[in-house]
């Protein structure tokens, strides 16, 4: 446990820095999974609408410091990748 005042701080600050990324990186999810369920569904317009609509979600969790740069980018890139590939 911490005991200096520096670290009970420290300690506060980590634990309300750690929800907020989870609840974002939750949030992305779900815009991730409704893209997916699209694509399952085989519904090109409204997987490349959903798809429009997380992207630059994804993008933000970067600068947030949610995902990681490259992390970010591979899962833009395979969501794309996919949407292209359905026959509509």
């Amino acid at each position: 446990m911490a005991n200096s005042p520096q670290a009970k701080k420290r300690a506060r600050q980590s634990e309300k820095s750690r929800q907020r990324n989870a609840s974002l990186r939750s949030m992305v999810r779900t815009y991730i999974k409704k893209v997916r369920a699209q694509i399952e569904a085989g519904d090109k317009a409204a997987a490349t609408a959903a798809y429009q609509e997380a992207q630059p979600v994804i993008a933000k969790m970067v600068n947030k410091g949610v995902f990681a740069k490259n992390k970010a980018a591979r899962i833009q890139s395979r969501l794309n990748a996919q949407v292209k590939a359905l026959n509509s």
